[in-house]
């Protein structure tokens, strides 16, 4: 089997759904062939490596421990879903201050023990925060720590398919932008149907404007329709979105759908969120957003609603004023 790199891959919650599901995912895209899987849950850690150890893959090394300094060591990519998972009835936000923690700690660990990483991805929620809490306490570069956000832009990709009754294939440039919570900016001015701009097709007897209402909702309570309908989060769609962006940034095939990455210009500013971006050897880059002014509208209050979320954090001591960031992260 060959692989795109001999570099380790360390995926840390390991021992969970979506960090179990990664594990193989990872080794069937021949990402790389030294694996190590990390979480404190030491028996279910090693439960899951037994599975994969007798799945009789080759020209692999998996290894597994619940150290973290061993898993982080000589690390050069890295993956983690290490969170708390959310559970019925729960938002993204509300697991904020938990979550947040345990991302500060995880950063802390990455300069400890591996500086040297390549890429981080980070997937446990609210994502936009703990990315961007990785990031400051990692003391990274702002291109080398990128946070799962497709998982929206691939919903509505869903839900027009759905709709329209066509191969998904045919939907194409879905875009969701901003903040992966209730607040995010689901875009209809980049996305085609069969060819057909989707902007054309909203308000017509093909897509009236409830219906467009509607998927719109579905795609912002689509990980709240998973936890509905089989008991618990999302395990398969994050994992394998993550591991297609590791996959870019170890040079293969490009990712195609948005990135969360930590934005401080003009408009946005020191912040972690969903924008069109870019992912390959140097990191994650991003562009502007191009839509209409009422997409823009809605880009600028998901903006706020993460800076309420980040401040939050700030006003109750997790994390230090913003013009102290700099002390703690030198990149920023």
């Amino acid at each position: 089997m060959e692989f795109l790199t001999t570099e380790k891959l360390t995926i840390v919650g390991a021992a969970g759904m979506i960090g179990s599901n990664m594990a193989q995912s990872a080794i069937l895209m021949g990402l790389s062939s030294n694996i190590c899987l990390y979480d404190p849950y030491a028996k279910g850690l090693e439960g899951v490596a037994e599975e994969l150890l007798q799945c009789g893959f080759k020209g692999i090394n998996i290894t597994y421990t619940n150290s973290i300094e061993e898993a982080l060591k000589d690390s050069k990519y890295i993956v983690t879903s290490g969170g708390a998972a959310r559970k019925e009835g729960m938002t993204r936000e509300d697991l904020l201050k938990g979550n947040a923690e345990i991302a500060i700690q995880f950063g802390k660990d990455i300069k400890q023990h591996c500086p040297d990483v390549k890429h981080v991805v980070v997937i446990f929620n609210p994502a936009d925060i703990t990315g961007l809490l990785v990031l400051l306490y990692s003391g990274l570069k702002p291109s080398q720590v990128s946070t799962l956000a497709a998982l929206d832009s691939t919903r509505l990709r869903n839900e027009l398919a759905k709709h329209f009754n066509v191969h998904p294939d045919k939907i194409t440039n879905c875009r969701t932008y901003g903040g992966h919570g209730e607040q995010m900016a689901v875009f209809s001015s980049t996305a085609t149907v069969d060819g057909k701009p989707l902007n054309k097709l909203i308000g017509t007897p093909a897509l009236t404007d409830a219906e467009w209402t509607s998927i719109k909702e579905k795609v912002v309570q689509g990980g709240k329709k998973i936890i509905e309908l089989r008991g618990r989060s999302s395990f398969q769609s994050p994992s394998y979105l993550s591991l297609e962006m590791l996959q870019a940034v170890m040079g293969g095939q490009k990712f195609d759908w948005p990135v969360g990455v930590y934005v401080s210009n003009k408009e946005f500013s020191n912040i972690m969120m969903a924008m069109e971006t870019k992912l390959d050897k140097d990191g994650v880059h991003y562009q502007t957003v191009q839509g209409t002014p009422n997409e823009h509208k809605s880009l600028s209050q998901s903006y706020v609603h993460l800076c309420d979320l980040r401040d939050e954090l700030i006003k109750s001591g997790v994390i230090p004023a913003i013009n102290e960031w700099r002390t703690i992260n030198p990149n920023l």
